[in-house]
């Protein structure tokens, strides 16, 4: 997963308020997250359940992404979800919601590129081609190009 992990750590500092702290995965983040959500589809629906439905919505829709800020993903996830992925990753909590708020409008927009959720959830293994986190490697191509 090195050239995953190169990708969305170039995203996180491609101007993006969040910090990239040394060590952190991202690709780990983001799979550790949907593990602990119950997929992609379970991480939308907390987030939605949790008042985030219109950022959320954005993010999935073809439009622009609203942004969330680290508090809003933590109260919409739960100090249980937030701490067992920080856990795993071997991160504070401090460094790890900075990094989810960054995170989260980004792939889920890349990861819904229909404007809703594919009818498969996303495969955190496969290459290009496969529907999955391969596929978003792709897709972030134009937006690293941005910068």
């Amino acid at each position: 997963m090195g050239l995953l992990d190169s990708v969305l750590g170039q995203v996180l500092n491609s101007g993006a308020a969040a910090p990239h702290a040394s060590g952190s995965d991202p690709a780990a983040i983001f799979g550790s997250l949907l593990q602990e959500s119950g997929g992609l589809g379970g991480l939308v629906q907390k987030l939605q359940q949790a008042g985030l439905g219109d950022a959320v919505g954005s993010w999935i829709s073809t439009g622009q992404n609203q942004p969330v800020s680290p508090d809003q993903v933590q109260g919409a996830l739960g100090q249980d979800v937030i701490g067992a992925v920080a856990q795993k990753l071997g991160l504070n909590v401090q460094t790890l919601l900075p990094l989810l708020a960054t995170l989260l409008p980004v792939l889920i927009d890349r990861l819904t590129p229909h404007g809703r959720l594919p009818d498969q959830e996303p495969s955190l293994g496969g290459g290009a081609g496969t529907g999955g986190l391969g596929d978003l490697l792709g897709a972030l191509g134009p937006l690293l190009g941005k910068r």
